[in-house]
């Protein structure tokens, strides 16, 4: 996350479970677990941006109140990835008592999926020999990175990406409270560039608020680095008519105008092929497929420029092919 936009991020960040926004069946049995004073060790697994941590510090704040301090510890995994983390401050805290009146206190450990294995076998061990008074709550992306003793001793709870009506509660809700007025189109261009990303659209905003109180699409795709989506669904219709110069001089504005890298482009034209009706499944096929190769060239090392617009000769190729 952008340590600039991070304290703006907090202070729109809910306090409490019942502020959260979607996932309402996650939150749901967080709450019965508040109710009852007791949980589980829990997995959040899911995208960035859609909620997992702020979750975990709102079940926090709700089991602990003013005792939080002394009773919960975060950590990003991310940042200490090896053993030690978990023979140090993992083992330490865990095998203190507690000073709050609930019987065990919380260790949440995010990003746990960049944990190495000798590290996620070490807390495998330290989760069962502390059970008793800590319970540990890991965050992570991408599930099939944690080991699977660690996956059975946890309720894992999937986090989907935030629909466009959460979206939408999350940028009304901040531009009330400070003051912004967002346009319909801006509105929508927030929509598109978080794609189910909350923190992403909360980025969106600060970084447009810093010149204007009135945002617009504009503000939106220029602090985003982003194209309009009808700038790159006219560069692939274009390439597909057979006129690969004009599509080609699309890409030069693209690029230069909003300082895309090669990869974003390839990401957006992926998303935007999706969405053309003016093309048959079998061309979508195709285009997807060039897409994929291309990215993956341009993840190994290969020339960006060279590789995109070797994308659109293979586009251009469609009809004639």
């Amino acid at each position: 996350m952008n340590e600039e936009f991070e304290p703006w991020i907090e202070k729109y960040r809910p306090k409490k479970l019942k502020e959260v926004i979607g996932h309402k069946n996650i939150v749901e049995k967080l709450e019965y677990y508040v109710k009852e004073r007791n949980l589980p060790h829990l997995l959040f697994v899911g995208p960035p941006g859609v909620g997992k941590t702020t979750c975990v510090l709102a079940l926090v704040r709700e089991l602990f109140g003013d005792e939080a301090k002394q009773s919960f510890l975060e950590l990003n995994a991310s940042d200490e990835r090896g053993i030690d983390i978990v023979r140090g401050k993992i083992k330490d805290f865990a095998r203190t008592m507690g000073l709050s009146s609930l019987p065990f206190k919380i260790i949440f450990l995010d990003e746990a999926d960049a944990l190495t294995d000798d590290a996620q076998q070490a807390l495998r061990r330290t989760m069962e020999k502390f059970s008793s008074n800590t319970r540990f709550i890991l965050g992570a992306n991408y599930s099939s990175k944690i080991i699977e003793p660690i996956q059975s001793r946890c309720a894992v709870f999937r986090f989907t990406g935030l629909n466009d009506e959460d979206i939408i509660k999350v940028v009304k809700h901040i531009a009330k409270q400070e003051n912004i007025e967002i346009t319909e189109d801006g509105l929508k261009a927030i929509v598109y560039i978080a794609n189910g990303d909350a923190r992403k659209a909360t980025n969106c905003i600060q970084g447009a608020s810093t010149d204007t109180k009135k945002i617009d699409e504009k503000d939106i795709y220029t602090v985003a680095s982003r194209a309009r989506p009808h700038e790159i669904e006219t560069m692939i219709l274009k390439a597909l008519e057979g006129d690969f110069l004009t599509a080609r001089k699309n890409l030069d504005e693209l690029m230069i105008r909003y300082g895309m890298s090669a990869q974003d482009v390839a990401s957006q034209m992926f998303r935007q092929v999706i969405t053309l009706d003016k093309i048959s499944d079998k061309e979508k096929l195709k285009i997807i497929d060039y897409i994929g190769e291309t990215d993956y060239r341009i993840t190994e090392g290969s020339n960006e420029r060279i590789q995109l617009e070797a994308l659109l000769a293979k586009i251009t190729s469609i009809k004639t092919s």
